[in-house]
Order: C-alpha cells, then structure tokens, then sequence
C-alpha cells in the first residue's frame, strides 16, 4: 500500500511552468548520482541549437510545451485511420494519458538555485511509486522518453518537424530499412536548418542507465551507417526519473561531417542566415512543401476534430497576425500574458450583446481576430485545435490519402488477408511496416500533384465558414468567454489549453 505518510492530496492547482535540469555529455556515461539537484547549472538561454560547452543546464517550460509534444510525436497512425477518424482520440489519449496519470510536480530548493527559475520540477506520484506494475512502467517509460526527447530537441535545441525513422526519409537508403522488424535503429529523424544537418535520435526513458544509454547509442551508431555520407548529428535523450527523484534530461551527442542534406524541392535554405528555430509553420506562406508537412502533422487533429458531435465543437478567438505566434524559443505562445490576444477578445466581448454568441465571421476579421476550431479530446483535460485554412488542407490532404489507399494493391480492404490474426506478432509487424511504407511512397509520388491542390485548399480556408469545412448546417458556437480553468496556447495555426487542476499530487 501507499504509506500512511503521504497525504491523500486533490489534484493540485499549478502555474503550469516548472524547470527541468539537463546534461549534455559527449556520449553515454553512468547516471549522475543526485548532480541534478547540487550542480551548478547554467541557464538556458534558448540559443535554438546545441549549447558551446557541455555540462548541466537548467530550462524553465510549460506543461502545455510538454503535451505539444507528446500528440506530434511517434509513429504517423492517420494512414490506419482512414475509415475509422473517431479512433484520433484514442490514439491522443494513449499519448497523454500516461504522463498525467504518473507525473506529479514538486517544489525544490537547488543547492545552487538559478534566477528566473520556478522552484518546481517533474517527478513520479505515489500511484507509480507503489501500485503500477513493471508492464505499465515499461509502457510508461517509452511515452515519457518519446515526449521529453520530442521537448528537448524541438523547442529546447530548435529542430524541426521529427518523424519516426521507420517511414523511411530523404536518404534512398532508408527505403527499405524498416523490412525487418527487429531492426534496431534510432526512434526518430529530423533536420536542423540553423546546423545545415540531418539529425539521428534515440529516445529513452524511466529509470534511465549506463546499459540502456549503450544500447541506445549503439541503435544511433546502427542508423549513422545509413546516413554517412551527409552531415548529421546522433543525439540519445535520456528520460530520468525514479519515485522520489527529479525528472532530469541527459543528452548524449556526437558529430558526423559529410555533404549537405538534400534540400526537399520548394524550401529555400540559407543557412548562414537561420538562426531561429524551425517550425514548419512559419513557412506556410512561401512553401508548399512547408503546407504539405504542417498538414500531415496535424493530421490526428484534423480526424479528431471533423469526428466529434458538433456539441463538442466550439470556435475561440485569436489575433489574425501570425506573426504574432511565430516560434522563438518555444513552440506554442502562451495567451494568457499576450496582451494582443486579451485586447482584442476584450473589444469583441464589448461589441458583442450578452445573448448573440454567432458573430459575423466577416465581424470577427474586421476586429483583427480568427476563431479556430476546438474541441476537449474526450478522457483528457486536453483541448486542441487550428485554423481554418489549415483545416482545409488537411480535410483535402486527407481525401488524397483515401484516392492513395482505395488505388494501391496490398492497402484496399479487399486486399487485406482474412486470417492476418493468425499470423506471429513479428509477421503482423512486418505486415504493418510494409503497408505504412508503401501508403508514404505513394505519398511522396504525389507530392507534385499535392502542392497546387493544398495552397488553394489553404488559401480558400479563410474564405470559407466552419459550417461548409465541417459539412454541418450550423456554425460551431464561438466562445467568447472563455474558461478562467483553462491554460491556452497556440502556433500560428494550432491551438491547445490544459487545465489549470491536471497534475495529480507529487510525494510529499
């Protein structure tokens, strides 16, 4: 049982900003015994890249940075969700659940505390400490080492998108790399555009050691022989955390020279001159490869939100200026300090009467604002959302992926094989992989079909009312009050809000 020492706590209110301390090493080396609490750290000053020295850092974020990255990490499931969109929310509680059910929050005091830091950090709650079993901890580790790797090298080091390395890449030597599923190679891929390279990354996470750091580096060392000749970077996160401890971060990396990425057709790189922080969604004005990205990033969002009950639907204004949202240090702007966001909500509110909650969309632009779609994703305290012109490109992104999987032998229905249960975990995996990697060939052969049609999707979207993307007769309702429970947050085309009451107790 849980001891009679730890109090028996409601959820807790949090300020959703808490410190995370990270080590950055050149390769694996044994777990820093307590070094997370009596280090000097350095402050992280968001350089959206490696910092010159190694050694132990100290970064401030948010818990909705935290939930940002766990539904963009992973595996791409939309190519299985074709028929069946109302699956995307069990699929984004799988991804969060896990780190609200075991992760509390502490206060600290550092043996050499930092300025500007929050005095809270990240550890495990009693109900991981003393009641889950070593099948749900394994399970949990992975989600928490996916999520936290996501965090550090997107909004801590300035990556860009991440995808799963098992969909192949922009090397042709990965086309057929993921035929065998007990292939052991790194977790995810990336391209740094402020380095001018590929980046190779493993994930590992829970109580995080010297022999699970070796493995993992020895995966990084597997998937390096692939990408050799072009530059790039391995880097091996280490998620560490046991009951009674902080979370810390270990980032163990290494340097390989070689030729410069292959710059996708559309994307104009001067690297000389990128020294802010990626994001796709930055660039959806100027290039369509930059759309079609965005629009397969989001695409579990996109099924979630066109899948609900329209009663679960409603619109939230925000400033019309993306600029205003562009990334710089971290990937989502936090409105609740945004004073553009609070004054232009405020006029509305001001010229709106108390029972006309259908304002003009055409009222709405006048005043500087959008209203993006969202809605709560059922089972968690987690609401999502974006825009209109980038929910037209994923609604005309996705009826290209159905024409893709309805015209491709070995994906139709019909040629799915009737006795595929009886086959052995590793054959229906390999099944899997060889299906996934088709659909994203087949995708890749459209992409020069795709560009036109996703820019006029995209650029039709702020012309078109919610009630035609949505093919529902009424307009979702636009909330102009808002929820005082809610923490929110947005990108220049997605939104997402946690509650203020969603980490559970930490030990006491």
């Amino acid at each position: 049982m849980i001891p009679a020492h730890v109090p028996d706590e409601p959820p807790l209110t949090y300020a959703d900003s808490f410190d995370i301390p990270v080590l950055f090493r050149n390769g694996p080396a044994k777990k820093p015994r307590r070094q997370w609490r009596t280090a000097k750290h350095k402050p992280w000053v968001g350089s959206g890249g490696f910092p010159a020295t190694d050694g132990w850092y100290v970064s401030t974020t948010t818990w909705r940075e935290i939930i940002k990255a766990a539904i963009e990490v992973g595996r791409d499931v939309t190519p299985h969700l074709r028929n069946q969109p109302r699956y995307a929310h069990g699929e984004l509680v799988a991804r969060v659940a896990p780190l609200y059910a075991y992760l509390g929050m502490h206060p600290v005091m550092p043996q050499f505390p930092v300025r500007g830091t929050k005095g809270r950090r990240l550890t495990l709650n009693p109900v991981y400490a003393y009641g889950t079993e070593r099948s749900a901890k394994n399970a949990a580790a992975y989600r928490l080492g996916m999520t936290m790797t996501e965090w550090a090298c997107r909004s801590l080091l300035g990556l860009g998108q991440t995808e799963h390395l098992e969909l192949g890449g922009p090397i042709p030597a990965l086309i057929n790399t993921f035929k065998d599923p007990k292939e052991k190679l790194p977790d995810l891929w990336g391209q740094h555009q402020a380095e001018g390279r590929y980046w190779l990354i493993e994930a590992k996470g829970g109580d995080v050691g010297l022999s699970t750091l070796r493995k993992g580096w020895t995966q990084l060392a597997a998937g390096s022989k692939i990408f050799s000749s072009y530059s790039h970077r391995t880097v091996l996160v280490g998620a560490c955390v046991r009951p009674g401890d902080d979370l810390f971060l270990t980032i163990d990396h290494d340097l390989h020279p070689g030729q410069s990425p292959i710059t996708p057709a559309g994307f104009d790189i001067d690297h000389e001159s990128a020294v802010a922080p990626d994001s796709l969604e930055d660039r959806l004005g100027d290039s369509d490869d930059a759309l079609i990205g965005a629009a397969r990033a989001q695409m579990l969002i996109y099924l979630a939100l066109r899948s609900v009950p329209a009663s679960q639907l409603r619109t939230v204004p925000v400033p019309a200026d993306r600029a205003s949202r562009h990334r710089r240090s971290w990937l989502t702007t936090p409105l609740e300090g945004d004073d553009l966001t609070l004054d232009l909500r405020a006029e509305v509110r001001k010229t709106a009467s108390r029972t006309e909650r259908h304002i003009p969309r055409a009222s709405i632009r006048s005043m500087g604002l959008d209203d993006f779609l969202t809605c709560r994703i059922p089972g968690t305290e987690v609401h999502l959302g974006m825009s209109r012109k980038l929910f037209a490109a994923c609604k005309r992104l996705h009826e290209e992926d159905l024409a893709i999987a309805q015209h491709t032998p070995g994906l139709r229905a019909e040629d799915q094989p009737a006795d595929g249960q009886e086959l052995s975990d590793d054959a229906q995996e390999e099944q899997r992989l060889t299906q996934r990697r088709i659909f994203r060939e087949r995708q890749e052969k459209a992409r020069p079909r795709l560009r036109p049609l996703l820019r006029y999707a995209y650029e039709q979207g702020k012309r078109s009312d919610w009630s035609d993307l949505l093919g529902r007769s009424r307009e979702p309702e636009l909330d102009l009050e808002g929820d005082e429970g809610l923490l929110e947050a947005a990108t220049p085309e997605t939104y997402l809000a946690v509650s203020r009451y969603g980490l559970p107790p930490a030990l006491a």
